[in-house]
């Protein structure tokens, strides 16, 4: 949706439908895992993709990084479907995931020498070439050479999860995708690996999808922020502008819900207030499908379906009443958080 250069990543109407399992089958017995999802990403750019659990952003990293074709829709990366009829899935250094578990990304059984160079056999890599190149992507994440000589169960989380980023960046990507890549690491590691991540960013070319659910992370190192609601995008912006100026009520409630480290700030802030649980994507709401627990919520939403529109320089947003929200119903009104006092 950017304009310019050939993007790293293009998405278009990208869906993953799965077959529901018995007594939960609507709609055709469908679950919408990922419906209609498009977006671009060009070099040098992180997106950060946010929302709930079972909003469909892993199923999305996989079909990102050719594990899982698409229902329907394209993913092109460097101008080429990795879903096209001559190719089943991206080729070496097309696209590569680093995955939530370090621990089980890699193979117990191997040094860790051996799990980063992987990749490279079979592409005419010389033994030598092969141990100098995993020795300088080591040194890039962090990591002692003398480390390689380690099997995974040595190492501590992070340096885990190092080791299978250097994994990842050993091919030479266009595109990187973590996905909840630091969700199984305690806050210590969590940031140590953020700091490696904008370092990485300052340092390689290319495009990074950075998944969490954990909004303030994506804050920090992504240049912009998709929303994702039960399979659909419903904002897509530039973080700088995300901060300041978000125009979707679910992205509201979500900044609603970061606590700030400021107390006095929190005791002032009118959070948003969400009823009811997320609907399941077996059975996803009519319209908008965020309608069922918008404070906002008025008859056309739940009749018609928002299209992901403009509506300012590279601000996109599902919602039709998107930068004029209505009053919020009486019912679902924004509440004030508990005012912090002295102990």
């Amino acid at each position: 949706m950017a304009a310019s250069a050939t993007p790293v990543l293009s998405v278009r109407d990208v869906k993953k439908h799965f077959g529901a399992r018995r007594g939960v089958r609507r709609h055709g017995g469908l679950v919408y895992a990922v419906d209609g999802v498009s977006f671009d990403i060009h070099e040098g750019e992180t997106l950060g993709l946010v929302g709930e659990s079972g909003c469909g952003k892993s199923t999305l990293a996989r079909m990102l990084t050719g594990l899982s074709r698409p229902t329907a829709g394209d993913v092109t990366v460097q101008g080429t479907n990795i879903y096209g009829r001559s190719t089943r899935r991206s080729g070496p250094g097309g696209s590569q995931m680093v995955f939530q578990d370090p621990a089980g990304s890699l193979d117990p059984r191997r040094r860790i020498a051996d799990s980063v160079g992987e990749p490279l056999l079979g592409r005419g890599v010389s033994r030598r070439q092969r141990d100098e190149r995993v020795s300088e992507l080591l040194g890039l994440v962090g990591l002692d050479a003398t480390l390689g000589s380690r099997y995974p169960h040595q190492l501590s989380g992070g340096q885990q999860q190092r080791a299978c980023i250097a994994r990842a960046l050993i091919s030479d990507p266009a595109l990187l995708v973590f996905d909840e890549a630091l969700s199984s690491l305690d806050v210590s590691l969590q940031a140590q690996i953020v700091d490696l991540l904008l370092s990485l960013q300052g340092q390689l070319q290319g495009g990074y999808v950075f998944i969490t659910h954990d909004l303030a992370t994506a804050v920090e190192v992504s240049t912009r922020i998709a929303i994702m609601y039960l399979g659909e995008i419903v904002e897509l912006v530039a973080v700088d502008t995300f901060r300041e100026n978000t125009l979707h009520p679910y992205s509201q409630a979500l900044i609603g819900a970061v606590l700030p480290p400021d107390p006095v700030e929190h005791s002032r802030r009118k959070l948003p207030l969400l009823e009811g649980e997320i609907p399941s994507a077996a059975d996803p709401p009519s319209g908008c499908r965020f309608h069922t627990r918008c404070p906002y919520a008025q008859e056309r939403c739940t009749a018609e379906r928002p299209a992901l529109t403009l509506h300012g320089p590279d601000h996109w947003a599902a919602c039709h009443f998107a930068g004029n929200l209505p009053p919020a119903a009486p019912a679902a009104t924004t509440r004030t958080a508990p005012t912090a006092t002295a102990q």
